[in-house]
């Protein structure tokens, strides 16, 4: 098994972990609601997808 001889450093840890962090969101503000959504998803609230009805608004 192989097991390091020496501490590993915090620098050293770092830069292997230097990739393994969390992707941010693609939160956008509605231009009509002012809301904040997903981008490319429907707003729930309007039902509005690209300037187009597609479901019927939650009441």
């Amino acid at each position: 098994m192989a097991v390091p001889k020496r501490k590993t450093t915090k620098s050293r840890s770092g830069k292997r972990r230097s990739h393994l962090r969390t992707s941010h969101k693609n939160i956008i503000e509605d231009k009509k609601s002012g809301e904040y959504r997903l981008s490319h998803h429907i707003d729930l609230k309007t039902g509005f997808y690209k300037g187009r009805q597609v479901l019927d608004p939650k009441e």
